[in-house]
């Protein structure tokens, strides 16, 4: 998949969760969309960087 285009993925929340996700993004200066987003990216990276990626032969 090419890096530039995003995929829209429909996502549930409970209130809580989003109440605090909002609240988070709104201190980081991001969108509730855009602070979703930079948390998966670091996760993965942070997983890719722990090993626990790499495929069994």
């Amino acid at each position: 998949m090419e890096e530039n285009k995003k995929k829209q993925v429909p996502l549930r929340l409970n209130a809580k969760l989003y109440s605090e996700l909002a609240e988070w993004a709104e201190d980081d200066f991001r969108s509730l969309n855009g602070q979703i987003e930079y948390l998966l990216t670091e996760c993965v990276r942070e997983h890719k960087k722990s090993g626990k990626n790499t495929p069994k032969e």
